[in-house]
């Protein structure tokens, strides 16, 4: 367990500008939710974060820098069909009836990272997100140099990553991706990545009946565990992959995605800045059958 500082409202991720400003502005240039001229871009896009500050893509930008093509604010993204987005403290209070009043019908929310964090807005998230009608979700930022897959997962399901069947819970998922801290595949082997994601898959369904649902990039996959095509027919794939592309790069293995986090400079009404923003593959309907595991 490590001691963590709790990042203030004025670290937390800011709005870039929406209108108006293209290309190196958008990296220079950004406001507060009510539109005012503010500081340059957010600090938790700096280079080095503390541990438990990850959150899904965090290790992306750290080890690859957010790609020239990523959809920005004021710039069309595909925005069509089954909207969701992820979030974690770094959002700070989230409005979720205005964020279900927007369009968005799902959400998965940072509830743990390694086995000595647990994200300090998640216990306010997750019911409010609920009582709002958004299909919730929880999510672990794994840590692979730290612990077993086992431990991580039982972890995890400890403290938020649980599910059941009420028509509003998704499964839980692992965010597994560029060491946000340190070497990129955490120093383990190609064989020990695939033991430890493996470990705590099984782990994980042992404790909660569901297949996690897996986050990742296709350039962390493909090198880190070496083009590994052993979890393609279990669990279900959500790809991040920034960009305005009409079709997201998989991973080695998987055939489809199931979740497409396609930009990491949304915006959300109800949430103050940006946040991620994700497409469901498929109809409502099938969401729910994912959240109820029919």
């Amino acid at each position: 367990m490590f001691s963590l500082p709790r990042p203030s409202t004025g670290t937390r991720r800011r709005t870039v500008t929406a209108l108006g400003v293209l290309g190196a502005a958008l990296a220079l240039t950004a406001t507060t939710a009510g539109g005012a001229s503010a500081a340059p871009r957010p600090d938790r896009d700096r280079v080095a974060i503390e541990p438990g500050e990850a959150y899904m893509g965090a290790g992306t930008r750290v080890h690859e820098g957010v790609p020239a093509g990523e959809p920005s604010m004021g710039v069309l993204a595909p925005t069509d069909g089954v909207q969701g987005i992820d979030v974690s403290h770094w959002q700070g209070a989230i409005n979720w009836t205005s964020v279900r009043g927007s369009g968005i019908q799902f959400a998965w929310m940072k509830a743990t990272e390694g086995t000595g964090y647990k994200d300090p807005r998640f216990n306010t998230n997750y019911p409010a997100a609920h009582a709002a009608g958004v299909i919730r979700g929880a999510y672990h930022f794994a840590l692979p140099n730290a612990s077993s897959g086992a431990t991580q997962a039982n972890y995890f399901a400890t403290n938020g990553g649980g599910w059941s069947r009420d028509n509003l819970t998704l499964p839980g998922v692992l965010d597994i991706e560029h060491n946000p801290y340190g070497a990129m595949c955490y120093g383990l082997s190609t064989t020990q990545m695939r033991t430890w994601i493996n470990d705590f898959y099984t782990a994980y369904k042992a404790r909660t009946s569901r297949d996690v649902v897996i986050y990742t990039t296709a350039s962390w996959w493909n090198t880190c565990t070496g083009n590994w095509t052993g979890m393609s027919a279990k669990s279900p794939l959500w790809v991040a992959h920034w960009t305005s592309a009409s079709a997201p790069t998989l991973p080695s293995g998987f055939p489809t995605w199931t979740v497409w986090q396609y930009t990491s400079t949304g915006s959300v009404a109800g949430v103050a800045g940006n946040v991620d923003r994700n497409k469901f593959n498929g109809s409502r309907d099938r969401l729910l059958a994912l959240a109820n595991n029919t």
